[in-house]
């Protein structure tokens, strides 16, 4: 192999290796404005796409564990990682390649963990990782909450019927009879 292609092959492989997730897509007919904004969305989802020739993709592939690639690869393919949670990523992608009808998702990984076209779509289709974790914490305050006010509803409606006791106006009471 030669130097440039080993080099080439060791970035790559250091980007598999810190993405929880890779995306391959075919990038055939965008042009270099349409990328460019892709890698700007993509960079704001706390991902990037990375063309790469798909013999050094292979190997580094390879050396970074994944397997199944099984000649998947050919055309003119594009591979999207990043730190963060898979189906932002996911998100930018299905959304730029329906206004452009261009790029298309092949397949994908995550965790080591072959996933299909109809996979990555659905995992798109899924709501950020914050919005899961606030409808978490929302399942888990409201049961607390409907405890607090059930346990001060007793005492308000007390502290109510004492209001409106001392409210009202004296009335003349006869003295008890003896």
């Amino acid at each position: 192999m030669r130097p440039e292609k080993h080099s080439l092959t060791k970035e790559y492989l250091t980007r598999l290796n810190a993405s929880p997730f890779f995306i391959v897509v075919n990038y055939k007919g965008l042009k270099v404005a349409q990328l460019t904004e892709l890698r700007k969305r993509l960079t704001k989802a706390g991902a990037e796409i990375h063309i790469v020739k798909n013999s050094v993709f292979t190997i580094a592939a390879k050396e970074a564990g994944v397997k199944e690639l099984n000649g998947a690869l050919g055309g003119q393919l594009a591979v999207v990682t990043g730190k963060r949670d898979i189906s932002t990523a996911a998100k930018v992608v299905k959304t730029f390649g329906t206004e452009l009808d261009r790029l298309k998702v092949q397949f994908g990984y995550l965790n080591n963990q072959r996933l299909e076209q109809a996979e990555i779509m659905m995992l798109a289709d899924l709501p950020s990782m914050e919005v899961l974790r606030a409808k978490l914490l929302g399942l888990f305050s409201a049961p607390a909450s409907q405890l607090v006010r059930l346990l001060n509803t007793p005492a308000s409606q007390l502290a109510r019927v004492l209001q409106a006791k001392a409210d009202k106006p004296a009335e003349a009471v006869p003295p008890p009879a003896q």
